[in-house]
């Protein structure tokens, strides 16, 4: 007994030792919140923080307000901005190993890295000035810490200094992230297109039209199911190893406006919620900036994204803006012909030779790799399953892809001034959503749209006849947008905004089905008056309206006796009674949630078999399924059956029995499938798995979460709202802002997880920052 106490007391102090070790050789690492700096700055610079880290920058130059952004950044966030150059110059590798060679090739085929550095020769000085300041700041407040940020360590490498170029890269990485298919969806939409007649080809991929919420008021029309035979492609009984089907595009966000006339206090009143991977640290950080501009005082308050000097989203009291994705369509997949040799392709002036760029990829602990990567005058040359060549087109290519004219709204007046910069921004597209403090609120793309000619926009052609070409952007006046709508409400959730001409310059890049825009939408319209409260509540919701005609559909297929002959009159009656929202404690939910997935895999599973023989996925088509379903069972012909079922009716009560099998397989029971349960956080430091044992303590809370696809509280383990934000421009003491992590990437920060107990809560914090409570100063360096 003495000889077990003495081993627990030992093992107790190891503990404690290699605790206090690591907390000690963390802390080298920990930004000083109170210190003063000697650095490159013209004019002293305070740099303040609340409670919760919420930065606040008083300085008297813009360019000095760069400088202490990136200062601020860099001791908080480096290794995550550090990622996000990497990965879009495809430059892990060196970080990690040859584990991430394969990511490298992929992002090396866009020239990022060279594309950045040459876009820096062209740049307009100001901007210049402005990346040379944060990057200033960004290598000034990385050798301020006594110590390199912990993951370096783990890495057993060194942090390599910040570059203009490198700013260029993050902006880069978000085309990536927001526009990254790299023509899957258009090899996908080809195959298909090859494997079918033209009218059931048009029939399976078609705009909702059941779910239609554009904000200039079009409308498209179903197309009918065709009267020819249903395609013998699809009548085969084929089996496919991954049938998930294209359904929600939640990537990309919320975001919705209400006028001056519909408020109290007479402003308008923006809401933005976007959506993406959630990870720890975020991707946002909370920050206002205060500087001195022709001698007054501006002020902008928001969101930045770490690795860029510029407030992305936010307020600067004359205005508010936000952001969505708009999902349109902003490359092409060219079919190229290659000479015998593979040494030239065939080009709109004829034969040209292949242009062949020496990437050096380098590999920690292994020999550089050297990739050649090969240009034709459209963009690179990419690989599918099929024995065609490619060549990828598309905007984030083009030299006008990424500039930094998005900091203009820092000063812009009013909404109208707002829309007027659109044609100039260098970002991926986004839907802009601005209101101001007069009342107005207005739309528009932000991001380039070149001028396009194309025999069909969803599928691979041949260009070098010269009738499918792009030229170089649109026209300013061409520019789709709208300004004060007679309803005093806009929106925009991913789905198809607009339609008729302003649709024809930004075709479909894979749009939601629409009902979480239809679902926004329906809420506006229901008041008449609104504050900001009343927006986030839009913002939290989460019933399921989209199941609701699924959930009338089980349940009067299946009645109460055919439910007890089954096996399934448990699953039918938690369907009936707890399907209504995504909430935690719901079981109908899930049931009914993957009822649908069923249904529509079992349904369409040959097509998914279709494209994987040709190496492509259904879940990569443009087009939901949801609406070709609706109308085949509403015809319920034989020949579209797929040819395990004799009826309609025994495929809906076989998709109940997968629904319920797959549920019990994954819970033991129906009673432990809350929706909380599937749908827990994991919202993950990059490296905690790497960590034996205290790799946990790095991430948030495993949470139950309410929210899912289809509903405007996206939310899923890992991805879904990555702020909420909601502000009136004149009127930010009444307006909201929160993350779903904290401020810090740093373990011992007091702002390591600052904001995740109130996200994950729905508790609405304020847009502004709270009284200071620590305060750095940043001191001419003599």
């Amino acid at each position: 007994m003495k000889i077990l106490s003495w081993l627990l007391a030992l093992l107790l102090l190891v503990i404690i030792l290699l605790s206090g070790s690591l907390y000690f050789y963390l802390k080298g690492s920990l930004p000083n919140y109170n210190g003063r700096y000697q650095v490159a700055v013209a004019e002293p610079v305070r740099l303040s923080r609340d409670a919760l880290g919420y930065l606040t920058i008083y300085a008297t130059e813009r360019s000095d307000a760069a400088f202490a952004l990136g200062f601020a950044h860099a001791q908080e966030r480096f290794f995550q901005m550090d990622l996000s150059r990497r990965y879009a110059a495809g430059e892990l590798a060196a970080l990690f190993g040859a584990r991430a060679l394969p990511q490298d090739k992929q992002q090396r085929q866009h020239l990022f890295r060279r594309r950045a550095e040459q876009l820096l020769t062209s740049l307009p000085t100001a901007e210049l000035q402005l990346l040379a300041a944060y990057s200033r700041g960004v290598n000034e407040g990385l050798a301020s810490l006594s110590r390199a940020p912990f993951e370096y360590s783990l890495l057993q490498s060194q942090p390599e200094p910040w570059l203009e170029a490198d700013t260029l890269l993050v902006i880069y990485s978000m085309y990536l992230d927001l526009q990254g298919k790299a023509g899957r969806d258009e090899y996908a939409m080809t195959q298909l297109q090859a494997a079918l007649p033209a009218d059931w080809y048009h029939f399976l991929q078609q705009h909702s039209s059941d779910w239609q919420a554009a904000i200039d008021q079009s409308r498209v029309n179903a197309i009918a199911v065709p009267d020819s035979p249903y395609p013998t492609a699809l009548q085969q009984l084929q089996s496919c190893q991954d049938c998930t089907l294209k359904d929600a595009t939640d990537l990309g966000s919320n975001n919705f406006a209400v006028a001056g006339s519909l408020t109290s206090h007479s402003a308008a009143i923006l809401a933005d919620d976007m959506h993406l991977s959630q990870r720890v640290p975020g991707i946002w950080y909370k920050v206002q900036l205060n500087w001195q501009h022709n001698g007054t005082t501006r002020q902008v308050t928001g969101l930045s994204l770490p690795g860029t000097p510029a407030i992305v989203v936010g307020s600067n009291g004359k205005i508010a803006w936000g952001f969505t994705n708009t999902t349109a369509d902003w490359h092409d997949l060219v079919k190229i012909e290659l000479s015998a040799d593979q040494q030239q392709y065939l080009g709109v002036d004829g034969w040209q030779p292949l242009r062949r760029y020496q990437e050096q990829i380098l590999v920690k602990d292994a020999p550089v790799e050297t990739l050649t990567v090969q240009y034709t005058e459209w963009g690179p040359l990419v690989s599918f399953p099929d024995d065609q060549p490619y060549a990828l087109r598309w905007v984030a290519h083009e030299p006008y892809a990424v500039n930094f004219t998005l900091r203009q709204l820092e000063l812009a007046d009013n909404a109208a001034a707002a829309l007027a910069l659109a044609p100039e921004m260098g970002i991926p597209a986004q839907n802009l959503l601005v209101a101001d403090a007069g009342g107005n609120i207005g739309w528009t793309v932000f991001g380039p749209i070149p001028e396009r000619k194309l025999q069909d926009w969803d599928t691979a052609q041949y260009w070098h006849q010269g009738d499918n070409y792009w030229r170089e952007r649109i026209a300013a006046s061409a520019y789709p947008h709208i300004f004060n709508p007679a309803s005093g409400r806009l929106w925009s959730a991913n789905a198809r905004t607009v339609g008729d001409e302003a649709y024809q310059l930004l075709g479909n890049g894979g749009y939601d089905l629409g009902a979480r825009g239809r679902q926004i939408a329906d809420s506006l319209r229901e008041a008449s008056q609104f504050d900001e409260q009343a927006l986030h509540q839009i913002q939290l919701d989460h019933r399921a309206i989209l199941l609701q005609r699924w959930q009338q559909l089980l349940l009067n297929e299946l009645s109460v006796e055919l439910a007890a002959q089954l096996g399934l009159s448990e699953f039918r009656q938690h369907i009936a009674q707890s399907a209504d929202t995504a909430s935690p404690e719901a079981i109908g939910y899930t049931l009914l949630r993957q009822f649908r997935l069923s249904m529509l895999e079992l349904t369409f599973a040959p097509i998914a078999a279709l494209l994987e023989q040709a190496g492509a996925r259904s879940s990569d088509l443009k087009y939901s399924m949801e609406t070709p379903f609706w109308l085949l069972w509403q015809q319920q012909r034989p020949d579209t059956l797929p040819a395990a079922y004799s009826s309609w009716q025994e495929l809906l009560l076989s998709a109940a029995r997968d629904s319920q099998q797959k549920i019990l397989e994954q819970y033991g029971s129906l009673q432990q499938a809350n929706w909380g349960k599937r749908n827990s956080a994991r919202i993950e430091h990059p490296l905690a798995s790497a960590i034996p044992l205290l790799g946990r303590w790095l991430n948030m809370p495993a949470t139950p979460l309410a929210g899912d696809s289809h509903m405007p509280r996206v939310q899923h383990a890992a991805f879904g709202q990555s702020q909420r934000m909601v502000v009136a421009p004149g009127q930010e003491q009444s307006g909201i802002l929160v993350i779903p992590a904290g401020q810090s990437g740093h373990p011992l920060s007091p702002f390591y997880r600052t904001d995740h107990r109130y996200w994950q809560a729905a508790i609405a914090l304020p847009f502004l920052p709270g009284p200071e409570k620590y305060q750095q100063q940043l001191l001419p360096a003599p």
